[in-house]
């Protein structure tokens, strides 16, 4: 390993911070990986004290002092700084209008962060024209990621409540992000672990090839296998030639999406094998094949050391159905229960090394893929993790886009704060997915999953016929 970097030491980048980096390569805008958000209460806010609370905050979390350098070969790799030297200025949005101060937040959010030896992350305290007030964080995805995003947010309202309110305790410690590299550096290192994950994938690979399917059907498919002369082809090319992306986010209501809760409680499945389900079952509804793929984003956090180490821990896999119009509803969802918690186990595995392995077994043109999409699911929410002290305090969050994905379309789902109903937030390359064809998808996933829930013994066949 090379030596100490400013008299730090240093590391080699994780899979999955490599998997950041692959694309940030290969795409022209490099605020493609930054994450914007803000988290705002009704409430006067002490700014002195919420200044302080931001630096404790990045003096408990390891992560949030990472940076980053290239060796002489152009490889980059990481090390933690001892503190964060950055003003934390106050931005008083109450003069503007809501559009003004977002539409400005959103400009903050599509700069990108000189990625050398410099700090990857800023924050501003803001105060909002609705009487609001809280933070606006920007993020580097190489640093962070939603869980990690909601862990630091959390501690800072914590510190906070501790210094202002009587009897809220001090926040327990962040674990170390360092301790937990060095774990996953050990499996990437030629593990007994790592062997055993890649003989799964490899399997599951080479079993069959997978087909893609469209957002309105086979369009796609058929036009790339005429343009190319190849009638077997099941691959298409799914992003435009453009990066440039918007954000369309369509609301559940909280009774409705209380329903979709207790039916998965009930039934003792997640959310988001409901949510695939409804996915899997629209694709096929509109291409008319049993066989379904869709990319998924895996957490990787299912230890508090992993939960509270920060960092960006996700690793992305296609999740592949093959479910037939005869199986029951209930059935189909129990099978997808059981291959989610199979890929969980082996969820360690690098990404790019899994997609380079398909790459060469199944030899598709450049640029082909099988999945049309990917999802995730945020249950974390500030409510359920502490914040219930503050007692009925009102609180926002708010993603503001980068303004580029790599991905044509990538669905976030996340529960409101207000009344913990969902938010789908697409974000999408506005040139391969129109808004319309969002909201067309939206309304039969609802669909689906409302009628597959309220009879969850017809077949998938039937349900298809009832929406």
């Amino acid at each position: 390993m090379m030596k100490k970097r400013k008299g730090y030491d240093v590391y080699p980048l994780t899979a999955a911070q490599k998997f950041h980096f692959f694309y940030l390569d290969h795409c022209p805008n490099k605020a493609v990986v930054n994450i914007g958000t803000s988290l705002t209460i009704e409430a006067e806010l002490d700014f002195d004290v919420l200044r302080e609370s931001i630096l404790k905050a990045y003096e408990r979390s390891e992560s949030m002092r990472l940076q980053f350098a290239k060796d002489k070969e152009g490889v980059w790799y990481q090390y933690v700084v001892d503190e964060v030297k950055q003003e934390i200025p106050l931005e008083d949005f109450s003069r503007t209008t809501m559009e003004e101060a977002e539409a400005t937040m959103r400009k903050w959010t599509q700069v990108p962060f000189k990625r050398e030896d410099s700090p990857m992350s800023r924050m501003v305290m803001i105060k909002t024209p609705d009487g609001f007030s809280g933070v606006y964080l920007l993020a580097d995805h190489v640093i962070m990621d939603a869980q990690s995003l909601i862990c630091f947010l959390k501690d800072i309202i914590e510190i906070y409540c501790n210094r202002m309110y009587e009897n809220v305790a001090y926040p327990k410690d962040m674990a170390s992000y360092i301790e937990q590299l060095k774990k996953d550096l050990a499996y990437e290192a030629g593990s007994k672990a790592k062997a055993r994950d890649e003989e799964f994938f490899h399997k599951m690979i080479e079993s069959s090839e997978p087909i893609y399917n469209g957002i309105d059907g086979t369009a796609k498919l058929e036009l790339e296998r005429d343009r190319r002369n190849m009638p077997g082809l099941r691959a298409a090319v799914n992003v435009s030639d453009s990066v440039e992306s918007d954000l369309d986010i369509f609301h559940l209501e909280g009774e409705p999406t209380k329903r979709l809760m207790d039916f998965c409680k009930e039934k003792q499945i997640s959310l988001t094998c409901l949510l695939l389900m409804g996915l899997r079952t629209y694709f096929q509804k509109m291409n008319g094949n049993d066989d379904v793929s869709i990319n998924t984003a895996i957490a990787r956090r299912a230890t508090l050391k992993e939960k509270k180490c920060g960092g960006t821990r996700i690793h992305s896999f296609p999740f592949r159905t093959v479910i037939s119009q005869e199986k029951k509803f209930i059935d189909a969802l129990f099978e997808i229960r059981d291959q989610q918690n199979e890929l969980f186990r082996h969820a360690n595995y690098d990404p790019v090394a899994y997609f380079a392995h398909r790459g060469q077994v199944y030899q598709n043109p450049q640029g082909c893929t099988y999945e049309p999409m990917a999802l995730t699911y945020q249950p974390m929410t500030l409510k359920e993790k502490g914040l219930d002290q503050l007692g009925d305090i009102r609180y926002k969050t708010k993603w503001y886009p980068n303004g580029a994905t790599t991905q044509a379309m990538y669905l976030t789902v996340m529960h409101r704060p207000e009344d913990n109903g969902l938010d789908f937030n697409f974000e999408h390359q506005v040139k391969a997915v129109s808004r319309k064809q969002l909201e067309y998808m939206y309304y039969y996933l609802c669909k689906i999953m409302f009628k597959g829930i309220e009879n969850p013994n017809l077949s998938v066949g039937d349900i298809l016929k009832l929406v």
